[in-house]
């Protein structure tokens, strides 16, 4: 991503990170992403774009065992992450430059982010690069969004909001194949006017 674009995201997020765990569609959706995601007690898990956490949170709460690090270019939402789940590991970080070891990774997550993503190729690669082979994504993109505006995001944003390119399992699967990545399992939530599909995918 560029400067300017992190830091329109970086700030944006900040902004809304005293009350983003107030939206209760927010909090759902974690659940059910945690429930869905298979995982063994002691496997390495990580969450990029992971706010504050409600997702890594939901995942301990099932499995206090895991090893969880949690991404987010976001401070704001990150202090957040850390006053509720002290035990996992908390990194700023930009989504297409993860700071974590290669091949180090059982399960990538990432809910309802990849369309912030400017360049999600990027982020997709990243992904691989730390996954060990087998290894596990598991993601929850927007088949369709109430208002135009999903789960509370403000009407306008500094930044590019794009569902369509992962809003089905064929377009999701489209952006996996190229870095080796395949879809096997999905899901659909929905909660109101928002539809998502939930998806792992393996490394082969």
């Amino acid at each position: 991503m560029t400067d300017g674009q992190l830091a329109a995201i970086r700030d944006s997020f900040d902004a809304r990170a005293l009350q983003y765990d107030a939206n209760a569609m927010h909090r759902a959706l974690a659940t059910s992403t945690a429930q869905f995601a298979h995982v063994a007690e002691d496997e390495v898990v990580v969450d990029v774009a992971t706010g504050t956490g409600l997702v890594a949170r939901a995942l301990a709460t099932r499995h206090p065992g895991l090893r969880i690090t949690g991404v987010d270019i976001s401070g704001g939402m990150l202090a957040v992450a850390r006053a509720a789940l002290p035990s996992a590991a908390w990194v700023q970080a930009d989504a297409a430059a993860l700071p974590i070891a290669d091949a180090s990774t059982d399960l990538v997550t990432c809910v309802t982010a990849l369309h912030l993503f400017p360049d999600a190729q990027l982020a997709i690669a990243e992904w691989t690069r730390i996954l060990r082979p087998g290894g596990r994504v598991v993601t929850a993109t927007f088949v369709s969004a109430g208002h135009h505006t999903p789960h509370g995001e403000p009407e306008a944003v500094p930044y590019r909001r794009d569902h369509a390119p992962f809003a089905t399992p064929e377009r999701l699967q489209g952006a996996y194949t190229p870095l080796g990545l395949r879809i096997d399992r999905i899901a659909t939530w929905a909660r109101a006017d928002d539809r998502i599909l939930i998806a792992q995918a393996v490394r082969g």
